[in-house]
C-alpha cells in the first residue's frame, strides 16, 4: 500500500467521526478536561484508534476501538480551520502517525474536498476524559 492510499484509508475513520459529533451548530466549543494516565508517546499506530474527535483548533482526541483508550494530542500551534473542517488527512509511509507528521484539515466545497494548510502534530498522551 503506498502512502497516498494509506492517507485516504486513514482519513476514512476521521471523516466518519465528523458525522457522529452530534453537537448543535450554535453550541460553544467545549474541550472536555482530561487526566493523563501514562507517559506521552511520539507515535501512535493507526490500528490502535478507530475514530477521532476534533475538540478545537489545537486539540484532537484519538479514540481506541472499544472507546476505552484515548490519546490526546495538543498541537504546538493553532491549526486554522481544523475545528470547522471537523476532519483531516495525513500522508505517511509508516503504519503510524507521529508527532513530527503534518496533518491537513479537509474543507468541503460542494462535492469536493480541499486540503487546507498543513499543521504540525504533537505527542500522543494517554488520557482519561472527565465526564
Amino acid at each position: 500500500m503506498n502512502a497516498r492510499n494509506l492517507a485516504i484509508l486513514c482519513a476514512a475513520p476521521v471523516a466518519l467521526a465528523a458525522c457522529t459529533q452530534g453537537e448543535p451548530a450554535n453550541a460553544p466549543p467545549v474541550t472536555p478536561a482530561a487526566v493523563a494516565v501514562g507517559p506521552a508517546q511520539d507515535c501512535l499506530p493507526i490500528t490502535q484508534y478507530s475514530t477521532t474527535r476534533i475538540r478545537d483548533d489545537r486539540t484532537i482526541d484519538f479514540i481506541g476501538g472499544a472507546g476505552n483508550k484515548v490519546w490526546r494530542v495538543t498541537l504546538p500551534n493553532r491549526c486554522s480551520g481544523l475545528k470547522s473542517a471537523d476532519t483531516f488527512t495525513f500522508e505517511t509511509s509508516l503504519s503510524q502517525l507521529c508527532k513530527q507528521d503534518i496533518i491537513y484539515p479537509l474543507q468541503q466545497f460542494g462535492n469536493n474536498l480541499q486540503r487546507g494548510a498543513g499543521c504540525g502534530m504533537g505527542e500522543f498522551v494517554p488520557v482519561k476524559l472527565e465526564r
